[in-house]
């Protein structure tokens, strides 16, 4: 399983704006002054008009663990400055034959210009690929994350202060395994929330690994491994929160198991801000305390790194939002492909509890393949598809996902459509 990691992406800035629509820069909104720098870029002509694959009437979110990124700082700007990386051509390919309307993107790296998110639209995203229709995303969001931020401190006791595993969240540079935000309507920048900062401590009934951290760590020590954003989008008369994250895989630790317990509590971080009366004690980057106001509609998504039952996740960890009365469970993404690879691979994947029809990464043994990736609507939304990216052998469009060496990624598109009155 690749450990991930995040950085910040700031929103997109007026030269990221023209990069992604090439309308002029003065169309772009206002950016927020807290938590985060972020701009929407404007529309542009013809991105209103949906693509195959779901209905004019609904609107389809996605979330998609991308892997694109790199060892070095900068390296994914450099692959993108030109059409012909060819992992960025299949994910491109991925997001054009599914069409979402608004994706999430983990595992991006950031760079403080805001380049790559420019680049990956008019490179990639907007040019067609063996075929395939491009597509226009004339909003996109990004912001800091924890991902290769130095902590100062020994945070894995090894003896030593510096490295990945001491930022505050694992990575060998800012940035990397950051996360982005595409979407075809407009993001009321005004109203985002990000919990970058947020201390873990200050989790009431935290699962803070006991004597682990030292009084000084546990008082600069954050939650999010990467970061939490609350992204409002305006859609027609509504407005629906896409609430987004991706949090730490729970392994590479130790018996104390501390990226087991953290990954957990990163997980309820999202449970507890839907739960009118239970985040009082949150705190975003600005500073507002409180979850989300009651009554508003949400999409939740990220790769959660947590299988309901099989993998390596503490004990509960998903369930925290799949048992969630407030979240719509009624149907579960899957695909035809994810049952054929575990039949095919065999192994672990033959003892797993979970239904190989609902995984979305391909892992290597252990743990074998997982589901992990989510899009959870609100209750009240009505679900009306869903899917997994993960064709047969004998479909064409295998190419995209292959095995191991990915073409793209170990991880799978996840998509849910959803009616929402748009106009």
């Amino acid at each position: 399983m690749r450990r991930p990691l995040a950085v910040p992406l700031l929103a997109l800035a007026t030269v990221a704006a023209t990069l992604l629509s090439g309308a002029p820069a003065a169309a772009a909104p206002t950016a927020p002054t807290a938590p985060a720098a972020g701009t929407a870029t404007a529309p542009a002509a013809g991105t209103e008009a949906h693509g195959h694959g779901h209905g004019p009437r609904s609107v389809r979110f996605a979330t998609y663990n991308a892997s694109l990124n790199r060892g070095t700082e900068g390296r994914l700007v450099a692959d993108l400055s030109t059409p012909d990386n060819a992992q960025a051509g299949a994910i491109a390919e991925v997001v054009q034959r599914t069409r979402p309307d608004v994706l999430l993107v983990n595992e991006f790296d950031f760079d403080a210009g805001h380049v790559a998110l420019g680049l990956f639209q008019r490179n990639y995203l907007s040019v067609s690929r063996n075929g395939s229709t491009p597509i226009e995303y004339p909003y996109a969001y990004t912001a800091p994350v924890n991902t290769g931020v130095p902590s100062g401190f020994d945070l894995n006791n090894d003896g030593t202060v510096g490295g990945p595993d001491d930022a505050y969240g694992f990575g060998f540079f800012p940035g990397q395994y950051g996360m982005a935000v595409y979407s075809r309507f407009p993001i009321d920048t005004t109203r985002i929330r990000t919990f970058q900062k947020f201390l873990w401590k200050d989790m009431p009934g935290s699962l803070i690994p006991p004597g682990w951290f030292t009084a000084e760590e546990l008082a600069a020590v954050r939650l999010s491994s990467k970061s939490h954003w609350d992204v409002p989008l305006r859609i027609g008369r509504r407005t629906v929160h896409f609430l987004v994250s991706h949090p730490t895989p729970p392994t590479f630790d130790g018996p104390e198991d501390r990226n087991g317990r953290r990954n957990h509590d990163e997980i309820r971080l999202w449970a507890d801000y839907i739960t009118p009366g239970k985040a009082r004690y949150l705190y975003d980057d600005a500073g507002r305390r409180g979850g989300l106001r009651p009554g508003s509609d949400f999409v939740i998504a990220g790769d959660q790194n947590a299988d309901p039952y099989d993998g390596d996740s503490t004990a509960g960890a998903i369930w925290q939002l799949l048992d969630n009365p407030r979240v719509n469970t009624s149907r579960t993404p899957s695909s035809a492909g994810g049952v054929e690879q575990a039949r095919l691979q065999g192994g672990v994947n033959l003892t797993h509890r979970g239904p190989a029809a609902q995984d979305t990464a391909d892992f290597a043994e252990p743990p074998g393949n997982l589901r992990v990736d989510y899009v959870l609507p609100r209750r009240s939304l009505r679900i009306v598809g869903s899917g997994v990216f993960w064709p047969t052998t004998d479909d064409p469009l295998f190419r995209l996902v292959g095995v191991f060496p990915f073409p793209t990624s170990d991880h799978k598109l996840v998509w849910v459509d959803l009616r929402l009155t748009r106009t």
